[in-house]
């Protein structure tokens, strides 16, 4: 039996979602702009939970343990039909390679994962720094998994009263506006220490909603997963541009 040029063909569960996204166990509240805000997305992705994995855990204790079960949730992922793995939070970076060889498809697991590229874009002189949801635990490792430029200035937002303590301690009620003071604070901070740098990376993937804050206070760029993953969908879904021959051709017909 010849098969059918037109047919379509099938072999996965779920489709029209290219992205899957690994989600770290916790209760905070995802507000929109939050990886973890199905209406952050212009486009659908899946998701899975990685049981066990909180945030203090990931962030404070290097996700000790946890491999074998992110490698179980990307697999189940993959097996439904995703084309690409990410993830939430951006300590997971030290499971860049193993996830990547294990999952045989292309895995983003952290926003550092754009801090050389970011570095490449800049003038002479400028640095890109990074945000992050807590100095002390980031650790060599991590920078060096992602492929961090050696010197790179980074700053935390342990000092703040909000942001990195309803996160952290997985809390149930989150003040937008005093996370947001403290993503600011903690921007400013970093450019007080470090005036050379010229655009700013955020870590923390729950610090997306207050991007545009940031850009508009420091006057910089500023990066963070959200805008990776829209990148890393455009890489798995090019978007399909009109054939201009068609174009042409119905601009002719009478």
């Amino acid at each position: 039996m010849q098969p059918n040029p037109t047919g379509v063909e099938g072999g996965r569960a779920v489709y029209g979602a290219a992205v899957g996204i690994l989600m770290l166990e916790a209760r905070f509240p995802r507000i929109p702009g939050d990886m973890g805000n199905a209406l952050t997305w212009p486009f659908p992705v899946h998701y899975r939970v990685v049981r066990g994995a909180s945030p203090d855990r990931v962030v404070r204790r290097r996700a000790e343990g946890l491999l074998p079960a992110f490698v179980e949730a990307a697999r189940e992922l993959v097996a439904i039909g995703c084309d690409g793995i990410t993830t939430n939070c951006g300590f997971l970076a030290l499971f860049q390679s193993e996830l990547a060889a294990a999952v045989g498809v292309p895995v983003a697991t952290s926003s550092l994962l754009q801090a050389r590229a970011i570095q490449a874009l800049l003038p002479p002189g400028r640095k890109v720094g990074i945000l992050t949801i807590s100095a002390q635990s980031l650790t060599a490792e991590h920078l060096r998994a992602a492929g961090v430029p050696e010197g790179t200035p980074i700053v935390g937002t342990e000092g703040g009263r909000e942001f990195t303590r309803v996160i952290l301690g997985d809390e149930r009620v989150l003040d937008p506006v005093a996370a947001e003071a403290d993503l600011l604070e903690a921007a400013e901070r970093l450019l007080a220490l470090h005036p050379e740098v010229g655009a700013i990376l955020l870590e923390c993937t729950n610090m997306c909603p207050y991007a545009r804050a940031i850009a508009e206070r420091t006057g910089l760029p500023v990066f963070d997963m959200v805008g990776f993953v829209k990148w890393f969908h455009d890489g798995l879904r090019p978007r399909r541009f009109a054939d201009p021959r068609e174009t042409d051709a119905r601009r002719r017909a009478p």
